[in-house]
């Protein structure tokens, strides 16, 4: 799957969050990168600091930032339907960390 298609599955999945929960996001930005580095199998990764850890004196930060990781998810898909749903899981996966949601919970919820 071209690069360019790719983005825009991972712009869909974001314009299907609740618009409550979007405009809730502060200072985020989304990236498609293709592997992290350090573990070329993880499929997306929150960097930053989540919205509730986040004190009286958060201010002047850059922004935290949510990798989607391209060629991970596409190992691990057959099909275009695959990778939208996968990319789908991914950025809620993703965004809930923003939101101060751990793997364990996100795991409970069916969104592991």
């Amino acid at each position: 799957m071209p690069r360019d298609r790719f983005e825009e599955l991972v712009a869909e999945a974001l314009d299907e969050i609740p618009r409550e929960l979007a405009r809730a996001m502060d200072n985020v930005v989304v990236l498609v990168e293709d592997r992290d580095p350090a573990d070329p199998t993880l499929l997306g990764l929150y960097h930053g600091i989540a919205l509730t850890e986040r004190l009286s004196h958060y201010g002047g930060e850059l922004p935290d930032r949510i990798f989607i990781y391209r060629e991970a998810i596409l190992d691990i898909c057959e099909t275009e339907d695959d990778v939208i749903e996968e990319v789908a899981i991914t950025v809620v996966h993703e965004i809930a960390h923003h939101f101060g949601i751990d793997d364990a919970r996100l795991h409970e919820l069916g969104w592991g």
